[in-house]
């Protein structure tokens, strides 16, 4: 239900600067024993055979695959990998049902944890698993992996959605400066864009899934993670005060028509990446507000990453700045020793550091250092989910159910989109979210 999260910048190399050779290696996933004498020691997993499944295809799929090798090379294992295409539920169903399900899979969305859990396909985290989510991450990921009192996943893979791309040419001759908080972008940064004839934005709102993107960045920095947390399991109800004031700050672009190429009209007739392309290709915007993977499209479009395609973190209407993510997480189908041996390595710094090496990747590791990045902008991404601490948190609407939050024309992305179209309905907007969201949950 989401746009492809591909990469950050997707092969480019954006800084000169060489990658750390250092593992930052702090974990105990499985190890060879060192073995002093001449013939080889014999590796844990010698013998084991396991199968993963995963998304990726073509660049990603090759990074993934030096991850792979390394657990190999490390375990004595043979690992094989069948990709799942976009539509993962679909590949493992059918799987499932026949009996032959992958040893590991790796799912897009978390939503998909809980729904393999109640049909009991998945396989409970190991002990060992769970000190290195212990070890390496928030409480927050172990929390997100888990159903019914139990452990199942573990977060392998970021996709960092709390950025703000904008046209340094564009910047330069309105003499309009990133912005480091939410009055500061709509006062100051946009003003100045749209007083020198430039639309500050590109808005994608005929792809629904960037206005959730969008509320959730506002809402998590205004609201803060608690209150984030309650929205996302509708314990909290979307007529609450906290919708209202994200709303409110939202309709502060929504309203102003020279804010968005083409008005509110011309916003919700543009998906992604079009959007992108009128800010890179046809210059006629200044920012765009997207995930890391902008970087792909702004690059076809012919702008240099770093140079006059650049970013600035989504800044906070609030007291928290927002760090959300989207990603991949890692399940075990099978009651296997190399199943669980495989996760608990892709849980580990030293897996993460191997991951970090190839470009596309980011980690939500804490111990997996920024140094370990081939290249500037995804050091400096690292480094913002590592300071945000125990406030990043998870897509919202990836979370929900999907007739909520994961829907073309329906929910969540319909009535967001309705309210672009008319900012100042602001309390019929949160009526009509509480009631389909009731609905999706079941209340």
């Amino acid at each position: 239900m989401r746009v492809k999260t591909t990469a950050v910048v997707a092969g480019l190399m954006l800084a000169a600067a060489a990658c750390s050779g250092q593992s930052n290696d702090t974990g105990s996933s499985p190890s060879a024993s060192a073995g002093g004498s001449s013939a080889p020691a014999a590796k844990p997993l010698e013998g084991t055979t396991l199968e993963v499944a995963a998304k990726w295809t073509g660049d990603e799929q090759k990074n993934f695959q030096k991850v792979l090798d390394a657990f190999q090379e490390k375990t004595g294992a043979k690992v094989t990998y069948a990709s799942t295409g976009e539509d993962t539920g679909a590949y493992l169903g059918p799987r499932i049902q026949g009996g032959n399900p992958p040893d590991v899979a790796i799912l897009p969305q978390p939503g998909l944890v809980q729904q393999y859990a109640e049909q009991n396909a998945l396989k409970p985290l190991s002990t060992e698993v769970q000190a290195q989510i212990d070890q390496n991450y928030t409480p927050y990921w172990k929390e997100l992996g888990s159903a019914g009192g139990q452990v199942y996943g573990v977060l392998v893979k970021a996709a960092h959605k709390s950025l703000i791309w904008y046209r340094q040419p564009a910047f330069d001759d309105a003499g309009a400066q990133p912005a480091t908080t939410w009055d500061d972008l709509i006062g100051k940064t946009a003003q100045s864009l749209a007083d020198s004839g430039t639309a500050p934005f590109a808005l994608c709102a005929a792809s629904g899934w960037t206005l959730t993107d969008l509320f959730e960045n506002v809402y998590l920095s205004s609201a803060g993670p608690e209150n984030y947390d309650k929205l996302s399991k509708h314990e909290i109800p979307w007529t609450d005060p906290s919708v209202t004031t994200a709303l409110e700050k939202l309709a502060q672009i929504f309203s102003k028509k020279d804010f968005m190429v083409g008005g509110s009209s011309g916003a919700l007739q543009t998906d992604f990446p079009t959007c992108v392309t009128q800010v890179y290709g046809e210059k006629k915007a200044a920012m765009v507000i997207e995930a890391d993977f902008v970087a792909v499209s702004a690059v076809q479009s012919g702008a240099k990453v770093g140079e006059d395609a650049k970013i600035m973190p989504f800044p906070p209407a609030g007291d928290t700045p927002p760090v959300v993510l989207g990603g991949d997480v890692a399940v075990a189908m099978k009651d296997s020793k190399g199943a669980m041996a495989l996760l608990e390595y892709l849980a580990s710094a030293e897996g993460g550091t191997v991951w970090a090496k190839s470009p596309g990747y980011l980690s939500p590791n804490r111990n997996v250092s920024p140094d370990n990045y081939p290249d500037a902008l995804t050091k400096q991404l690292a480094q913002t989910i590592i300071s945000a601490g125990e406030a990043v948190r998870y897509d919202m609407s990836d979370l929900a159910p999907s007739a909520f939050g994961g829907t073309d024309g329906k929910g969540e992305w319909k009535h967001l989109q309705d309210f672009l179209r008319n900012p100042q309905d602001v309390k019929g907007i949160q009526e009509k979210l509480e009631a389909d969201a009731a609905k999706a949950w079941k209340k």
